[in-house]
């Protein structure tokens, strides 16, 4: 009588290897997508804190009522335990009954990194 051989169920070495191979790299890109997301709300948080500074000066020199002075200026505008510095530029526009405003945000650690850039126009 002939006997016949079942073929031995399981796995071989070779496929558990190719397995770990592919959960390895499904584990290291969702790693890098973490770091990745993690970076990304830092930048959120700090162009949030930049603009509320911005917006913050904008709002009081329109609440003052007056005419501001052409010139430029730097100031700290800190949020939080963010620190930040904010230089107002006032420029003259065509029409004399108005000043262009300027406030540029950055991190006092990065002054070369400008975060935000907001423009309003003033009226006398």
């Amino acid at each position: 009588m002939m006997q016949t051989r079942h073929p031995a169920s399981g796995f071989t070495l070779l496929e558990v290897l190719v397995a770990l191979i592919i959960v390895a790299t499904a584990l290291g890109a969702s790693l890098r997508a973490v770091g990745s997301l993690t970076n990304n709300s830092s930048d959120l948080r700090s162009n949030m804190m930049a603009t509320w500074s911005a917006e913050n000066r904008l709002t009081a020199i329109r609440l003052a009522s007056e005419f501001p002075d052409l010139g430029e200026s730097t100031f700290d505008c800190p949020q939080g335990d963010l620190k930040l510095v904010c230089k107002q530029v006032v420029l003259a526009t065509p029409n004399p009954m108005f000043r262009r405003v300027q406030v540029s945000v950055t991190e006092e650690s990065a002054p070369s990194r400008q975060i935000i850039k907001l423009t309003q126009l003033v009226p006398r």
